[in-house]
């Protein structure tokens, strides 16, 4: 929407106006206040000019990845909840930004045909919406009111920005820290502000949804008191939550419960409960709140009762522990008991990585509900191993696990291969015709790889399939009922391949009712624990019981591995096979990985290195003064550069870099 000149003028004389009147109450929480407000700290304390339009502010990609890798765990939970929302208001022209407490977007959901427009107004990734600098907007004044709010049309005090409307809602992360804002933009609106009521709402029920997930993750190892005012809503989305330990002190409150608890200290004023023992917030004593938590998801109503007199139904949810660990609960009399919650087949998938933990956490909580499954990543990133581990942990695990790849199936084949066929269907078919992959994999899983790859056509028939819990064979008659469920994988963005018009969005939106994003290897920093889980299975399969030598482990480590798992598994699979005694050195390694290594600077020479450094020369005297100290080192600890990284008290890179600068060169490579 194009505004005129006059408009213009005049908005620009409002806000000058305001600015300069210094009636503005600070304790007004309305939103006609605090856009009044954000206009003054405009001109009068931040020095904008409102005669002075501005470009978007969009940063540069390394400044952005500072600022997503600070929030990094809080990312992969918001995503999932601004993919919900996004299904709710994309239909009416809406994009969601997620920012940062400085006002930089972190994430961004758009629509793909109005790139360009987004760009330009700076509803994109990377903007930049501190009011600072761009001036009164929805993002930047939150950020200072710390309340929701609508900033529409005329209400943005730079004039690039009057066509927007904006609604944006503060986030908290679990200690009760302001982290960051939740934006639900359009380019036009209606002229009325009224317009955006829905869309505020909207705006900060996701956003305490988001909060709330937030917090169970960050407190998965602690028992939850979760709070309401209606019995049949606790379990699923109390709102007030409390998290406490095994004594009964409360480690942690989301933002509904430190607004509406407090507790009562010994002059009789009140606090943050925070620290405080359940006891000095509710009325009940340990053994009826451990009650509480016994009695879980049964239906007795259990009332709280806080010091304050208010009554809220409760329910307790015990901690999730990590792989090997268990939950520990009491009973009346304090007394022990544990409750395993292992998932074996995803315990085992990683070690120490952040990322997989969080995907594994995701999966532990999704294995027995009834949605369907997205795997995102690139290809070689064990896509399917995820899926049958997601199948062998569920209930299901004794029904079959399906596996089709739509991209190797020939188009021909894969109508009838997935709904199969009736009998006497096909000239040379089966006489008794044949049951689809859909319909054997009945009560158990369906496992889609490379969805992106299915034929538009059949992705027609796939979601009535999905819609309908039916499949029709061709040839029959009448369709066969199926229990399905659905993991599907792809390596490609098929929101953009909803943008090119082959692949449709109806069935993305069935498909990723949950969705996971798989980490490449190079990003893993558990890459020793996947070698030696690899190197495990595949010398089992072999009858070999093998090692890996020091060196060879580093170069595995450092190997970038475009290839991801798939190209690792074959790695060991050829060391193994040219290995003599069961312990695989770097000779036993194929020569991809030192033309990596060589990149790197192991063996490269720089064309200033005036000499090349070998292992068998006589003794460091002989090296360059400044080259001595790292050629001691590397022999001290044969070679291992974390261990040389570690004893010089230099990073890894650091090493490399020095070695490529002398032209020392490993005698492995010589």
């Amino acid at each position: 929407m194009q505004t005129s000149t006059l408009d213009q003028a005049r908005h620009i004389d409002e806000v000058i106006a305001t600015a300069t009147c210094g009636s503005i109450p600070e304790e007004a929480h309305s939103a006609d206040a605090m856009i009044r407000r954000s206009w003054a700290r405009c001109v009068n304390d931040h020095g904008l000019d409102p005669t002075r339009a501005q470009p978007a502010r969009i940063v540069e990609n390394a400044c952005l990845r500072e600022h997503q890798e600070q929030i990094e765990g809080f990312l992969r939970v918001a995503r999932g909840g601004m993919e919900q929302l996004f299904k709710r208001v994309s239909p009416l022209g809406y994009v969601l930004l997620l920012t940062d407490a400085r006002g930089i977007t972190v994430d961004h959901i758009g629509n793909d045909t109005w790139d360009r427009e987004l760009k330009q107004a700076g509803l994109y990734l990377g903007a930049d919406w501190n009011e600072e600098h761009v001036g009164t907007c929805a993002v930047g004044t939150c950020i200072v009111e710390q309340a929701p709010l609508v900033c529409h049309q005329g209400d943005h005090f730079d004039t690039t920005h009057i066509s927007l409307t904006c609604s944006a809602a503060p986030l908290f992360d679990p200690t009760g820290e302001f982290m960051g804002i939740l934006d639900v933009s359009a380019l036009t609106s209606p002229q009325g502000r009224e317009s955006q009521h829905l869309a505020l709402h909207l705006t900060v029920m996701f956003a305490k949804m988001v909060e709330d997930a937030n917090f169970l993750r960050h407190f998965r190892d602690k028992w939850i008191l979760r709070l309401g005012a209606d019995w049949t809503l606790v379990d699923v989305s109390g709102d007030l939550m409390l998290a406490f330990d095994m004594d009964g002190r409360i480690v942690g409150a989301n933002t509904g419960a430190r607004k509406a608890l407090v507790a009562l200290s010994e002059n009789g004023t009140s606090s943050d409960v925070v620290g405080r023992s359940l006891t000095d917030v509710f009325k009940s004593s340990m053994d009826e709140i451990w009650r509480v938590a016994r009695a879980g998801m049964t239906t007795d109503r259990t009332v709280l009762s806080t010091r304050r007199h208010e009554l809220y139904y409760a329910m307790a949810v015990p901690p999730r522990p990590g792989p090997g660990r268990a939950v520990r609960s009491r009973d009346s009399v304090g007394e022990a008991a544990t409750v395993q919650l292992d998932c074996p087949a995803l315990d085992r998938l990683a070690a120490d990585d952040k990322k997989m933990l969080r995907l594994i956490d995701q999966a532990k909580r999704l294995v027995n509900k009834k949605v369907n499954i997205l795997v995102h990543g690139e290809t070689g990133t064990g896509k399917e191993v995820i899926a049958r581990a997601l199948h062998e942990s569920s209930t299901r695990r004794q029904k079959a696990f399906v596996a089709v790849n739509c991209a190797s199936i020939p188009e021909s084949l894969i109508e009838s291969e997935l709904f199969g066929y009736a009998a006497g269907t096909f000239t040379g078919g089966r006489s008794k015709g044949m049951r689809g992959l859909i319909q054997q994999s009945d009560g158990g899983t369906l496992f889609l790889d490379e969805i992106g790859d299915m034929p538009l056509h059949l992705q027609t028939r796939l979601l009535r399939v999905l819609s309908e819990c039916e499949v029709m064979p061709l040839g029959a008659e009448k369709p066969l009922p199926v229990d399905l469920t659905v993991v599907a994988a792809s390596h490609r963005d098929l929101r953009r391949l909803i943008a090119d018009g082959v692949f449709r969005e109806d069935l993305y939106y069935r498909l990723c009712g949950a969705t996971l994003h798989l980490p490449s290897l190079r990003e893993r920093s558990d890459k020793a624990y996947v070698i030696a889980r690899l190197l495990r299975e595949e010398g089992e399969q072999m009858g070999l019981d093998a090692q890996v030598s020091d060196y060879a482990m580093e170069m595995l480590v450092n190997f970038s591995w475009p290839g991801n798992i798939r190209q690792l598994r074959n790695v060991i699979r050829f060391a193994l096979a040219v290995c003599d005694d069961g312990t695989i050195e770097t000779n036993h390694l194929p020569q991809e990985l030192y033309a990596d290594v060589a990149d790197d600077g192991l063996s490269e020479r720089q064309p200033d290195a005036p000499i090349l450094i070998q292992e068998s020369q006589s003794s460091p005297q002989s090296y360059p003064p400044e080259a001595s100290v790292l050629m001691l080192a590397l022999r001290k600890h044969h070679w291992n550069i974390t261990a040389v990284s570690h004893d010089l008290e230099i990073c890894r890179a650091t090493v490399y870099r020095q070695m490529k600068r002398f032209g020392i060169v490993p005698p492995t490579h010589l």
